[in-house]
């Protein structure tokens, strides 16, 4: 950690004032000619029997070492080859999260190609567009579900001339069709690229619109985890570290954590089906995770109605709000004589169990993609869980900035990773240069150009402050902010994330543009829900609808509503809310795969919904009759 800190001391900032800027320089010197292909070079050269990857054997995992992962990655580039795929060629891939994922992700490398991944919940639209804008020559479907997906419209995508199925045995096919390949041919593709050629076409999640192809490079993933693994050294450098990956390796905070991970010799185990986390948790055993908020606010949530059931909950509540206290304690420098021996007690009464649900070595956990509460913060660290947040988008190869372990701020994404520049403009937006920024959008030059500043930076998108020590902190999306009818800004993210963190509450949209009031749509979790009925003496079956009228779970929504108000001025405060009798999910076109709302889509569709909440305010008619 040793130059992590050297790089953290030398951040750019005023102390005791807020700044605009936050640089940290690089730890690791670019070296152009590498590509992805390299680091796993380098890894197997260093340590050819480390395991790096764990699959599902039984009730355990089978390990595979550095050097058996590459030759499997060789024998399945071989078959690529053989079966016509030139360099620079662009491959789709549709894959829940798995091992075969890395190993096609890194074959398609060695062959010279460029993968596009494809969502596996994209609906064959979505695929339509993405195959016919990358230009894609090949798709490779991993079920019969999804290659019945492709198929659907693949009389559309004539460019695509070669479709591999897994459930017709094609990964087993093309290793043994490639034999005669020659390894001097492998060497020779792989060496092609250089670090600033296209390395993957990620397109966005489309929470904006149509999704746009980000090109990102070999040097935008190649100096990111060599200068992130020096500054994380704690988290992925050390003997035994291993992680279990759930979230979707289609999106590119996955893709980077899995490239990362060959780089460090981190062992990789992957479980898509998150009903079965706890127990692949469990047997696996990892020393850090990567999730978004809503897996800790779920498993908070889950252990808080499971006390509940067992007529524990006070305990549990007095519990989490003693970890939250000696969590605050410790930021103070000093943890008072009895709130020490509660925290004490309650480690082995509560914290630990929660722990050995973790799998029992989690240190770390690094999230993303939305904001964590202070609260969940503070009460797993007090769990021994440091919960680095950090912020990226796709068009960053995903982290610019995260906490470190020895010294990081809850409620911040923390200060600029080696390697970056974290500027904050007049307006508010956070722009970014550094490692990992992209090179351009794939055939749309003219949203190149919208993106970056005269002097390449590139504008995120998002509202941000930087504080004295040159951490930042996230307040919105530009494009989200409300204006009320009083000329109020209300950023909604500040409502939104604390509301959404009560135990049945599932998404939650607040609305007031150009209205008197702030106004809110809520969903209920159909997960959470039925738990929380019960152990309020209710009927756990329930349907959405009959509890979206019930008295009880009104009340509850109403306390959630009250206490995100809390953390918002009487101007920005909620006024009034209608609870949905449905979800927003992916398929009805209510959210991103990566489960960020599509605001826009939901205003339009609940339209009516939003206008009874403001139709017997007289000033309302008359403001929309101007508009």
């Amino acid at each position: 950690m040793r130059n992590a800190r050297i790089a953290e001391d030398r951040c750019m900032s005023i102390k005791g004032a807020a700044v605009n800027l936050s640089e940290t320089p690089i730890l690791i010197p670019p070296v152009p000619d590498d590509n992805i292909t390299d680091l796993l070079e380098q890894r197997v050269e260093a340590t050819p029997d480390r395991a790096i990857f764990a699959v599902p054997q039984g009730d355990g995992w089978r390990d595979i070492t550095a050097s058996e992962f590459r030759a499997e990655v060789v024998a399945l580039a071989k078959g690529l080859v053989a079966a016509g795929i030139e360099p620079g060629d662009r491959i789709a891939f549709m894959c829940k999260t798995s091992y075969e994922w890395s190993l096609v992700d890194f074959a398609i490398h060695y062959a010279g190609a460029v993968m596009v991944p494809i969502y596996e919940t994209s609906s064959p639209l979505q695929i339509h567009w993405i195959l016919e804008d990358s230009g894609a020559r090949a798709i490779i479907t991993a079920t019969a579900d999804l290659a019945e997906r492709y198929e659907e419209i693949s009389s559309e995508a004539p460019g695509v001339d070669l479709h591999w199925r897994f459930d017709e045995g094609a990964l087993e096919a093309l290793p043994k069709s490639g034999l005669a390949v020659d390894d001097a041919e492998i060497e020779r593709r792989r060496n092609l690229a250089v670090g600033a050629d296209m390395a993957t076409l990620i397109y966005t999640s489309g929470s904006t619109g149509r999704p746009k192809g980000c090109v990102l490079t070999h040097s935008n993933f190649v100096d990111l985890s060599r200068n992130s693994a020096a500054a994380l050294s704690e988290v992925v450098q050390q003997p035994g570290s291993s992680t279990l990956l759930f979230v979707t390796l289609a999106h590119v905070f996955a893709r980077f954590i899995s490239v990362l991970a060959v780089h460090a010799g981190v062992r990789v185990g992957h479980q898509a089906d998150t009903t079965q986390l706890l127990p692949a948790l469990g047997s696996f055993q990892p020393t850090f995770l990567l999730a978004v908020p809503r897996v800790f606010e779920k498993v908070y949530n889950s252990a808080e109605q499971k006390t509940e059931a067992e007529g524990k909950g006070k305990i549990f509540r007095t519990a989490a709000k003693v970890a939250v206290e000696h969590s605050e304690a410790l930021d103070a420098g000093k943890v008072p004589f009895m709130l020490g021996l509660k925290f004490k007690l309650f480690d082995k009464l509560v914290y630990g169990k929660l722990r050995e649900r973790l799998g029992g070595r989690v240190k770390y956990a690094i999230s993303g993609s939305a904001p964590l509460s202070h609260y969940l913060g503070h009460f797993y660290r007090s769990l021994g869980v440091k919960i680095l947040e950090g912020y990226g988008l796709t068009e960053t190869t995903a982290p610019v900035t995260v906490n470190l372990p020895d010294k990081f701020k809850i409620g911040t994404v923390g200060p600029a990773l080696p390697g970056h520049t974290v500027r904050i403009a007049e307006d508010g937006e956070i722009e970014v240069k550094g490692i990992d920024v992209f090179k351009e959008y794939w055939n749309n030059p003219e949203a190149t150009r919208e993106v970056f500043t005269d002097d390449g930076f590139f504008r995120t998108g998002d509202l941000g402050s930087l504080d004295s020590d040159g951490y930042l902190s996230i307040t919105g999306r530009k494009k989200e902010i409300i204006v009320t009818a009083g000329g109020k800004n209300v950023a909604p993210a500040a409502l939104e994330d604390p509301i959404r963190s009560n135990t049945i509450i599932g998404q939650v949209v607040v609305v007031g543009d150009q209205k008197p009031f702030i106004s809110a749509l809520i969903t209920l979790d159909p997960e959470m829900l039925p738990a929380w009925l019960n152990n309020n003496g209710e009927d756990p079956n329930m349907t959405l609808e009959e509890a979206a009228r019930h008295p009880k779970v009104l009340a509850e929504v109403q306390n959630a509503i009250d206490h995100g108000n809390r953390h918002v001025s009487r101007a920005e405060s909620i006024r009034k809310f209608v609870i949905l009798p449905t979800e927003f999910i992916e398929a009805n076109g209510h959210l991103t795969p990566k489960m960020s709302i599509k605001r826009d889509n939901i205003l339009r569709d609940f339209a009516g919904e939003i206008a009874k909440l403001y139709g017997d305010n007289p000033q309302t008619e008359a403001v929309s009759t101007q508009r």
